[in-house]
């Protein structure tokens, strides 16, 4: 069982929080304090237009990260040729970066769901606190596929996960 940035875990039947039922979720960052990861595929309520702060921006989806700091927002994205900043999680995957470009690509259309993912909250866990639930059942490793983080179909992928 190794677990890195990158790696995407999948909610098993063994479940039993709520908050990460039917969950896929990326892990963005992963050292000796802890983990840091993303719900991928649980879309937000509503929309980032619906937040006063970009009302004049179109539709973007946003997703529900997880239970972690729900005030805030957060994003991955795979356009370090448009985004400064962001952090690399894999060799094309990138934590964070400069929000105000964000927005400016999202406004002229130049980002879509397809490059960019934006969550409210996060998920965390402490030192070893991930490894226990992995070791009870309550997640199933995969390799990270950018098919399964950016999908614009959240709820389907290959494999049937949820089926």
């Amino acid at each position: 069982m190794h677990i890195s940035a990158g790696t995407i875990l999948i909610s098993s039947s063994l479940m039993d929080d709520e908050n990460f039922r039917r969950s896929i979720v990326f892990i963005a960052e992963h050292n000796d304090r802890g983990a840091l990861g993303f719900v991928v595929n649980k879309v937000f309520d509503r929309s980032l237009n619906e937040l006063v702060e970009f009302s004049k921006s179109p539709a973007f989806p946003l997703y529900t990260g997880g239970p972690v700091d729900r005030e805030h927002l957060y994003f991955i994205h795979r356009r370090s040729d448009l985004i400064t900043a962001g952090i690399p999680v894999t060799d094309n995957i990138y934590l964070g970066g400069d929000f105000k470009q964000v927005i400016e690509h999202i406004n002229n259309k130049m980002l879509s769901a397809a490059d960019i993912k934006i969550f409210i909250g996060y998920c965390g866990w402490d030192t070893d606190e991930l490894e226990k639930e992995i070791a009870e059942g309550s997640w199933i490793i995969i390799d990270c596929s950018n098919d399964v983080v950016f999908s614009e179909y959240p709820g389907v992928f290959p494999g049937g996960f949820f089926d």
